[in-house]
């Protein structure tokens, strides 16, 4: 189902979503894939009320929210660099505990993230943990081992234990690390809530007749974990982007990261029941289901995904603008998650677009490869990696 990576590495409609981030763009992206400017929205309220808007216009009213919170407590999470332990040395030793699990779980699923963290302070660090804890543990319900037992109070139960954790009565140990991390940090539960509304998604839509109820999808279980995440990795002080360009940034990385899941995976999601693409454009394109069953790589095939990887590379040139305006320490870890999720789609092309059979992945050498080309990016500021974007497009 989903994506599970925070502005790190996203996981597809059906993977762990816990691992993407950045994009940032003063306009909005139009269902072609343009993009234009936009005038601020001012109300944030109801931001699901109309569904005579665009997918788009709906999802920046939650990216106005979440900037507004950052801005309002933005002294407070400019103190945020030294951790400070609890009063309670008893608790203080079970929350490290549980922080420190986090970290474990971290480092077992998402290796190349985890190691970048190990830059970031070290609240910023165990909270960025106790985030991707909970996505996994989220996607997970529909994707793991135990999704067939699943149903819809399920979920139900489990956004009703999120309101538990927010409110600071945690169930469990990895609750009680993310119900501490959203005590610090300014991080809303509106993100969380919609990532649940992506599992649900799961369990009763398996087709989307649009790319706008596509990128609706592909916010709910990948552009949440950037809006969760800015909050915590921070906003570099030499930035001159607005807060709201951030946000839109971290979201262009999860959906680009989503979209490449999708894209990877047709042949194994078409073996589950599920059609991730939209069906508008399989049409026009003279596809259909029953093509993609088939798992025919055709000419109509090619040129179809080669429309797709061009949507995606949009996304994640769009994301690329935004990860240089973070904090320095916690640059790293998104732009080697970045350059290596971007890297599926270049093995996709290799495959000769076959993702019915095979399946694209980067291996361990292009992805060490990729560790120092991303720690070298992170270590220009906002303004030297702007110069440097436009000494590229020259």
């Amino acid at each position: 189902m989903s994506g599970v990576l925070l502005w790190v590495t996203t996981c597809g409609p059906k993977e762990n979503a816990v691992n993407s981030l950045f994009g940032a763009s003063s306009g909005i992206r139009s269902s072609s894939g343009r993009f234009s400017q936009r005038t601020v929205v001012s109300a944030l309220s109801g931001v699901f009320a109309n569904p005579s808007r665009s997918s788009e216009e709906r999802v920046y009213e939650v990216v106005l929210k979440q900037a507004a919170l950052v801005k309002k407590q933005k002294k407070t999470l400019d103190h945020h660099d030294d951790y400070t332990e609890a009063d309670d040395l008893s608790n203080a030793d079970l929350l490290n505990a549980a922080y420190d699990r986090c970290g474990e779980v971290c480092a077992e699923y998402a290796k190349t993230f985890y190691l970048g963290t190990q830059l970031m302070t070290a609240e910023r660090r165990k909270a960025i943990w106790a985030i991707y804890v909970w996505c996994r543990r989220t996607d997970e319900l529909v994707d793991g081992p135990n999704a067939s037992y699943i149903t819809p109070k399920a979920l139900d139960r489990w956004e009703q234990k999120l309101g538990d954790i927010f409110a600071g009565r945690p169930y469990d140990m990895y609750d009680a690390a993310l119900s501490d991390t959203v005590s610090r940090f300014p991080v809303d539960i509106q993100p969380f809530k919609d990532m649940i509304e992506g599992m649900r998604l799961d369990l009763r839509k398996s087709r989307y007749n649009n790319f706008d109820e596509l990128y609706m999808y592909c916010y709910y279980v990948a552009g949440t974990v950037g809006l969760m995440s800015v909050p915590v990795m921070g906003i570099s002080t030499e930035s001159k982007a607005s807060t709201e360009t951030v946000y839109n940034a971290a979201l262009a990385l999860g959906i680009a990261n989503q979209l490449t899941n999708i894209l990877r995976d047709v042949g194994e999601d078409a073996r589950r029941g599920r059609i991730y693409l939209p069906q508008d454009e399989l049409a026009r394109a003279g596809l259909s289901d029953e093509d993609i069953w088939e798992g025919r790589v055709t000419d109509k095939w090619r040129n179809f995904m080669k429309g797709q990887i061009k949507r995606a590379r949009m996304f994640f040139d769009e994301a690329e603008k935004g990860v240089g305006e973070l904090k320095s320490a916690s640059r790293w870890p998104v732009w080697a998650s970045l350059l290596i999720y971007k890297q599926i789609l270049d093995e996709i092309e290799a495959n000769d677009y076959n993702n019915f059979t095979k399946r694209a992945y980067v291996g361990k050498a292009k992805k060490l490869l990729s560790l120092p080309a991303a720690y070298a990016k992170a270590l220009l500021g906002p303004q030297k990696l702007a110069y440097s974007n436009i000494l590229r497009d020259q």
